[in-house]
């Protein structure tokens, strides 16, 4: 058995869940969720908790046990609270600013960068240098925070770029100088 999957998903109060078939949709305080689920996994709703279960044990089914259950208690977490990440900024000029709902970025090219966020994302500037993604989605919060990203990934040399707060980034020595002389 799925040592994750066979987990109930409990549902605090104020969040609505509603299954129809295989379409679950999660609503909160934060806003609400819809996601079609496989129908080969049945998703139940007992006494304020949600049950995921499989109905046989070939390896499909093993493997899709977990990710449901995963993506219906991050649809829970999302309406309840919220999922945000964090991006730092590094580089001498290298800045971020919002302009109406749009993200604005100064990456050392020869022109700013705008970026609007789709529906349910939103950004948060807290300084020039900081800047966090922030809905309800896991899955899209985290693909918005990686095009932010790849607008200018960390080099490995100074480390200039946009990163995930708290991401390490392996640096290069750079080139040796002469040490000794000519030869």
């Amino acid at each position: 058995m799925s040592r994750i999957g066979r987990l109930p998903i409990t549902v605090p109060s104020g969040v609505d869940v509603s299954l129809d078939g295989s379409t679950i949709t999660v609503s909160g305080p934060r806003g609400t969720l819809t996601r079609t689920l496989t129908p080969r996994i049945s998703v139940v709703r007992e006494d304020g908790r949600i049950v995921v279960s499989r109905p046989s044990e070939d390896k499909t089914s093993k493997s899709l046990h977990g990710l449901t259950r995963t993506l219906v208690a991050n649809m829970v977490e999302g309406v309840t609270n919220g999922y945000r990440k964090p991006l730092e900024i590094t580089g001498v000029g290298y800045r971020a600013a919002l302009s109406g709902k749009k993200l604005l970025l100064n990456l050392g090219y020869s022109h700013p960068i705008e970026i609007d966020p789709p529906g349910g994302i939103s950004f948060e500037v807290e300084s020039p240098t900081k800047v966090a993604v922030v809905g309800i989605d896991k899955e899209l919060v985290g693909q918005v925070a990686a095009e932010v990203r790849a607008t200018r990934k960390p080099e490995p040399y100074k480390g200039k770029g946009v990163r995930y707060a708290g991401e390490v980034i392996r640096r290069k020595a750079g080139k040796a100088g002469k040490v000794g002389g000519k030869k």
